[in-house]
């Protein structure tokens, strides 16, 4: 069974200097403009959720597990990220909630 996905489209302006990079982008990894431009959208993407997961968490807005949820990470995973960047998780007023949570 193939699962089909539908596609938007997105059109962007960018500097010639961030063209010049993409193209060399293209070469390196052997890719099409639409593939790599998809692929590093989605890196960046990926990168901006587990940010925003982690500020959350240390504002005291989510509780770790919705963190982790959120950076669409395992709970493992994100407690990994956390402790890479130095970043206490554990918060009284969430303890509860995680520990049932998971």
């Amino acid at each position: 069974m193939y699962k089909v996905y539908s596609m938007g489209t997105i059109s962007a302006r960018v500097p010639d200097e961030l063209e010049d990079e993409l193209e060399t982008y293209l070469e390196s990894e052997r890719l099409d403009r639409s593939t790599a431009v998809r692929k590093l959208l989605g890196e960046g993407l990926e990168a901006w959720r587990r940010e925003q997961a982690l500020e959350q968490m240390e504002a005291g807005e989510v509780t770790f597990s919705k963190a982790a949820e959120i950076a669409d990470m395992s709970v493992w995973e994100f407690a990994r990220l956390a402790a890479e960047r130095d970043i206490t998780w554990v918060d009284e007023d969430h303890l509860e909630a995680d520990l049932d949570e998971l």
